[in-house]
């Protein structure tokens, strides 16, 4: 296996609130780990939430006794939530943070991922194919017929998510089990890279650099930069 991440400030942000973990070892009960987080709020909120978040989903992870990956997740991610909106409780400056969570581990060549918001998981092989569903509004007016997938990428309430961890007691993933293939490779990211670059450009940045992902990484991040980085960009490539 092989893997590498890269999360960047962009050109226009002033602050990085993405926060990124690549293990490809193992962590806890689980053989490797992978996780894009896009916090949000004012201040240093945002920043905080995806920070926090990866550390104690981690945490908890490391000292799970569960074997089964959609469980582990399941609860980590509802023990962190909660954990979240205390913090935000407790912490007047943190109030109406939240962050988007993507999470994915590999057993036995089967691909189990966790998501939350729009941060993105593809699976990458003779095409690209979106594994996660974005909970975002934009998405809602695809499914109503009001937009079409590449109107949503320019829209300007394309940033809205309607689930986040620590918005609301009810941070409901979606979870996603993928038996993989021979040749297949993972790309996890924050929007800042699927807003910048459409899906068939991500398909052949990464495709054309198949040996050499290090390289696939940071094409997307000088792509996005270069088409605007008007938001945090996080990538992380994995290949089985």
């Amino acid at each position: 296996m092989e893997s590498f991440s890269i999360t960047d400030i962009g050109v226009k942000r002033k602050m990085n609130q993405d926060f990124v973990f690549c293990e490809q070892n193992q962590v806890g009960n689980l053989p490797n780990l992978f996780i894009v987080a896009d916090g949000m709020g004012g201040h240093k909120a945002g920043d905080f939430a995806s920070r926090f978040s990866v550390e104690k989903v981690v945490e908890y992870i490391r000292s799970s006794k569960l074997t089964s990956p959609i469980r582990i997740f399941e609860e980590a991610i509802k023990n962190t939530n909660m954990l979240l909106l205390n913090e935000a409780k407790e912490n007047p400056n943190l109030e109406g943070m939240g962050t988007t969570f993507v999470i994915a581990t590999i057993m036995e060549d089967i691909l189990y991922v966790g998501n939350i918001g729009d941060s993105r998981l593809y699976l990458i092989h003779d095409d690209i194919k979106q594994i996660t569903r974005d909970h975002s509004l934009v998405e809602e007016m695809i499914k109503n017929g009001e937009l079409t997938k590449s109107e949503a990428r320019f829209h300007p309430n394309k940033n809205i998510i309607t689930r986040a961890l620590g918005a609301s007691g009810e941070a409901i993933p979606d979870f996603f089990e993928v038996s993989l293939k021979n040749e297949d490779i993972i790309l996890m990211c924050s929007d800042g890279l699927s807003n910048m670059i459409d899906d068939t450009e991500i398909f052949e940045t990464v495709s054309s650099r198949r040996d050499k992902i290090k390289s696939a990484v940071r094409a997307l991040i000088e792509k996005a930069n270069e088409y605007g980085g008007k938001d945090n960009i996080t990538a992380i490539v994995v290949k089985p």
